[in-house]
Formats: structure tokens, C-alpha cells, sequence
């Protein structure tokens, strides 16, 4: 189940584990309209929901995707453990060192760790 998370002063659109995958950059549309649909202006994408090559950076398409997302105003969290994609590539490494220095995308472990990001706790409501 999608649910729509208060957080700090974002309106958050967690997705479920199960659903679409994230696989080329056009599949981003379907997520951005979901938020726009939601009112949302951060998105909390769990790792299931990734095609396999998404973090492989030489095929582009985290890139793309996450530029997409910056660029019609929506921060990422994607969620969950990459420990054996960060371990196989230094480039993804260094990757997910830069953008969790920011404040637009970020990996994080599980879901609290993202909470602690925010510095509050989430009001959450499921989505229709």
C-alpha cells in the first residue's frame, strides 16, 4: 500500500515494496504522476522497486531518473539495502556518498533511518 507521510515540512509518498518497477528513465513518469496525483514533493522508493540495472551508473538511468525527479521538484529516498551493489562498484560508492550529502536523493538502509534524515516523526495517512 502506497501511504502519504507528513514529515517535517514535506509531504512524503512512501511506495510499497511491490508494484511497477523503476527500470528506464520513462518509467519515472508514472512515479512523478503518482506524487503530483498525492500532492507529494518527496518520494521513499524501496530497493524492490528498482530494475536490476538501475544501479549499475555505466547504463545511465539512475542518473536520468534522479535528474528527472530534480527537476520537477522532488526529493528520493530510495530504501533499503545495497550493500552488495555498493561492494561490487566504487563508482556507486562514491555515488551514494555525494547525493546523501544533499538534500534531493539519498540512499538510506530502512525506513527510521530516513525519518532520523527529516528529524521528526511522520503523521501518515494510506493513500486512496
Amino acid at each position: 500500500m502506497t501511504e502519504i507521510i507528513e514529515i517535517a515540512k514535506s509531504r512524503m509518498l512512501r511506495f510499497s515494496q511491490n508494484g511497477p518497477v523503476l527500470r528506464t528513465p520513462a518509467d519515472a513518469n508514472d512515479f512523478i504522476s503518482e506524487a503530483w496525483s498525492n500532492e507529494a514533493d518527496f518520494l521513499a522508493i524501496p530497493v524492490e522497486r528498482l530494475g536490476p540495472d538501475f544501479l549499475k551508473l555505466s547504463t545511465g538511468v539512475a542518473g536520468e531518473v534522479f535528474q528527472k525527479f530534480v527537476n520537477y521538484g522532488l526529493g528520493c529516498a530510495i530504501v533499503g539495502d545495497i550493500t552488495r551493489a555498493l561492494e561490487n562498484s566504487g563508482a556507486l560508492r562514491d555515488f551514494v556518498r555525494e547525493t546523501n550529502k544533499g538534500k534531493s536523493i539519498w540512499f538510506v538502509a530502512d525506513f527510521a533511518e530516513l525519518e532520523g534524515r527529516f528529524g521528526t516523526s511522520p503523521a501518515v495517512r494510506a493513500s486512496p
